[in-house]
């Protein structure tokens, strides 16, 4: 699978529902990651989408099982539409949304955003986005 596809796909699977502006501030925390100049994913990414989005842990999507069950939503279950393959392209092409800053995490905590993510303290809360929550790094991420 090449970078697009696995883009357009991690865009449907993580925030498909979300409207233009939720897809484009996941693209954005992806291509953050993937041209962050230190830090763990500079280090395990080398800038390579591919090794962002298939390193371990980092998505939902990327889990075949979550909480001990098989997860019915995997970016190999729902094939991207037109609208995601847009917005692949659009970040691909160096485009940000620029409410997210340089944002290399994101979580929709089914509750007001915490003020740290993730709980090493390595983000700061930035902005809010329909369900999901955005977050800059700290100093503490370019140690890591």
């Amino acid at each position: 699978m090449d970078a697009r596809e696995l883009l357009a796909r991690i865009i449907k699977c993580e925030a498909g529902g979300e409207g233009d502006n939720g897809m484009k501030g996941v693209a954005t925390v992806v291509m953050n990651r993937v041209r962050v100049p230190d830090g763990e994913y500079r280090r395990i990414g080398q800038g390579d989408v591919r090794k962002i989005i298939y390193q371990k842990g980092q998505f939902d999507c990327m889990r075949p099982v979550l909480g001990g069950v098989a997860n019915p939503q995997t970016i190999w279950a729902n094939p991207p539409e037109q609208i995601h393959y847009d917005i692949a392209d659009w970040a691909l092409a160096g485009n940000r949304l620029f409410t997210i800053g340089s944002s290399l995490w994101y979580f929709n905590p089914f509750a007001p955003c915490p003020y740290t993510f993730p709980y090493n303290g390595n983000g700061r809360f930035q902005v809010k986005i329909l369900k999901h929550c955005y977050y800059n790094p700290t100093a503490s991420y370019f140690e890591t």
